[in-house]
């Protein structure tokens, strides 16, 4: 009985380490970094993208919205289906929906660079309403110290 106790305990737990993480929520700062330092975007426009985050996903890596016409809006950056493919890579930036999701923010720090560049902030609905006035920006050199 206590080998069977300890067998199970022993799979759960490798099973608990082995799942996948299934979304982050980031502190203003934390994500400001990681934006910066390991995914290349440029620091001119840093609060721009932190306020446009917080408004969008309020800072989730898991949000999943569904709009009005049908399509989905997916991940920290709400990046829209016709970005990706539901279930295999495609789309504008040729990718998964789902990679869109992960913690590591590769895919969509990618994705969403693409659409800034091609279509710039605008594109993004909560950056229209709370980001447009530069007064509404985050201050991040005092804030984060960056």
């Amino acid at each position: 009985m206590r080998s069977t106790s300890i067998a199970l305990l022993l799979v759960v737990g490798l099973w608990f380490s082995s799942s996948t993480v299934l979304g982050k929520r980031y502190m203003r700062c934390e994500l400001a970094r990681k934006l910066l330092e390991q995914h290349s975007f440029e620091r001119s426009l840093l609060s721009n993208w932190i306020c446009l985050l917080e408004h969008e996903s309020e800072l989730d890596t898991a949000k999943m919205t569904t709009n009005p016409n049908g399509s989905h809006n997916y991940g920290l950056f709400q990046i829209n289906t016709r970005f990706c493919q539901e279930n295999r890579r495609g789309g504008v930036c040729n990718i998964k929906c789902a990679e869109l999701l992960d913690v590591n923010l590769r895919e969509a720090a990618s994705c969403a660079k693409y659409i800034q560049a091609t279509e710039g902030f605008r594109h993004w609905n909560g950056w229209q309403r709370y980001c447009r006035n530069p007064q509404n920006l985050p201050n991040l050199k005092v804030i984060c110290g960056i």
